[in-house]
């Protein structure tokens, strides 16, 4: 494993220990700071703050964690990388629609934060990205990325604002579209679903 990986492995642990003490504070009825967050694995309070700066942003990005399915889960049955990205972004899309109200109060908070604080957990990324590892596929890494990138944008909650607030199409349509869109990106990438 490169260097450049494992010090993208430890940002996501540390990030999800911090996530983690959001979650155990929230199950006893405590406050969420980000400090007590971090101190519930032993992190300290400079690093959580490099990660999360708005005690609101940890609280409702961790409660929103709960609710992603684990990758093992969302991939079940899927044997090559197309079927295993269609899986992933079809379970992503249906979370998103399912808790449409919690993810937009997550996205405005994002979106608003004055702080930098405006990044975000995209386990719909991390998901790919391990699919991709996982799969032997011909594309090269700019192709990968570009594939990754094109997909969690229709993969979460951004497309669905932009269906339902700009387009116009309520959730259900919504839902149809962002799933052809992603079956249009896979067969760009990937080629046409086997039969």
């Amino acid at each position: 494993m490169s260097e450049r990986t494992e010090r993208t492995n430890q940002k996501q642990r540390t990030r999800d220990a911090i996530l983690d003490g959001a979650r155990r504070l929230m199950s006893r009825g405590e406050s969420v700071t980000v400090a007590a967050a971090a101190a519930e694995h032993g992190i300290s309070r400079a690093t959580a703050y490099r990660y999360f700066s708005d005690p609101q942003a940890l609280a409702l990005e961790a409660g929103l964690a709960t609710l992603v399915p684990p990758y093992e889960d969302v991939i079940s049955g899927t044997t090559d990388l197309r079927t295993r990205l269609a899986a992933i972004v079809a379970a992503m899309i249906r979370l998103t629609l399912e808790n449409e109200a919690a993810f937009r109060q997550y996205l405005s908070h994002a979106v608003t934060a004055t702080d930098g604080s405006g990044s975000r957990g995209a386990r719909r990324v991390g998901y790919m990205k391990r699919a991709l590892g996982e799969l032997p596929h011909d594309l090269s890494s700019a192709q990968a990325a570009d594939l990754v990138a094109s997909l969690s944008a229709v993969a979460g909650v951004e497309g669905l604002v932009a269906l339902t607030d700009v387009a116009g199409r309520d959730s259900v349509a919504a839902g149809r579209l962002l799933g052809e869109i992603a079956d249009a990106i896979l067969t760009r990438y990937l080629g046409p679903a086997s039969i």
